[in-house]
């Protein structure tokens, strides 16, 4: 079990089971959320999330704005970022390393959307880099 909060604590939640992985997102998107170069993501089923406070949500839409392909879950005091809903496989969350209470287990080893990865960024030790997805 994991447990995490955001920033203000408003929000925390629990987090059980094996991860399907623990991956590095290089995407523009993950960049702007985060203000930084990447995110660090533990990817699980929904159902092995618990999530206790309110959350406001971000619709990210394809390129003609049809279909809803990532919902951002945050924080709507403090603004943290706690998870993203992949609606394309569904069932399937990114939650945000950084909202753990104890980020000392985090290990890193899949990255995505190489695509836009910054050039000066080099991460040891990933099993799978994909250039998108």
């Amino acid at each position: 079990m994991q447990t995490g909060r955001c920033l203000c604590g408003a929000v925390t939640y629990e987090l059980a089971g094996d991860l399907i992985a623990t991956a590095v997102c290089h995407c523009d998107h993950c960049q702007r959320q985060g203000g930084s170069a990447f995110s660090v993501n533990l990817i699980a089923h929904e159902s092995q999330m618990t999530i206790h406070g309110e959350l406001k949500a971000y619709e990210e839409r394809g390129e003609l704005g049809d279909q809803v392909y990532v919902r951002r879950r945050f924080c709507g005091t403090c603004g943290s970022p706690i998870l993203s809903e992949i609606t394309l496989s569904a069932g399937i969350i990114a939650v945000k390393a950084g909202t753990l209470d104890d980020k000392s287990a985090v290990n890193p080893n899949v990255e995505a959307w190489c695509v836009d990865k910054q050039p000066w960024v080099a991460l040891p030790g990933m099993a799978v880099s994909m250039e998108r997805e």
